[in-house]
C-alpha cells in the first residue's frame, strides 16, 4: 500500500510540486515574444494597500509613479494606454503582474489613471500599445493633454 502512495507521488508529484510547475508555466507563457502591438480592453486601478509593496520586478510600488499591472505584456516594457472615452493617453512602464484570474486587461497606478481620467469611475475601456522595451525617445511623449 506504501508503495502504491508513494509510487503515485512520484508520478504526479506532491500538491506543492504541481503549484510550482503550474507558476513556473505561468512564467514561461508572461515571457513569450509574441506580444500583441495593440490591445482592447477594461483598465482599473491599484488599491492604496498596495502602496510601498515591492512589485514583481522587485521595485517598490508607488501610486504617484506611472506604471502599471499586466499578464499580457512583459515586465519592465513600455505602453501607451489610451483611455477610449477621452481619447487621453499616458505613456507607462509595466512593472507588476495581477492576480492569474483577474479579467481586466490592466491594472494602472493612481497617477496614471488620473491622467486619463477615470479615477471618479473606477474601470475604462482602454486601447494599449506596446512601444517595446527601450524607454520612448522624449518624456513628452505623454499625451494627456488632449
Amino acid at each position: 500500500m506504501k508503495k502504491r502512495i508513494l509510487y503515485a507521488l512520484l508520478l504526479t508529484g506532491t500538491p506543492a510540486m504541481v503549484a510550482a510547475q503550474e507558476k513556473k508555466d505561468s512564467i514561461v507563457l508572461t515571457r513569450s515574444k509574441n506580444v500583441a502591438r495593440v490591445q482592447y480592453g477594461i483598465a482599473s486601478f491599484y488599491h492604496n494597500k498596495f502602496e510601498g509593496r515591492k512589485t514583481a520586478n522587485g521595485e517598490i510600488f508607488s501610486q504617484n509613479g506611472l506604471t502599471a499591472a499586466s499578464n499580457t505584456h512583459p515586465l519592465n516594457c513600455w505602453v501607451r494606454v489610451t483611455n477610449s472615452r477621452n481619447k487621453k493617453s499616458v505613456i507607462l512602464r509595466i512593472t507588476d503582474r495581477m492576480h492569474p484570474k483577474n479579467p481586466r486587461l490592466i491594472d494602472l497606478s493612481r497617477a496614471a489613471a488620473k491622467k486619463l481620467g477615470y479615477t471618479g469611475r473606477g474601470l475604462t475601456r482602454v486601447k494599449v500599445e506596446y512601444l517595446g522595451r527601450q524607454k520612448p525617445a522624449s518624456p513628452g511623449e505623454n499625451e494627456d493633454n488632449k
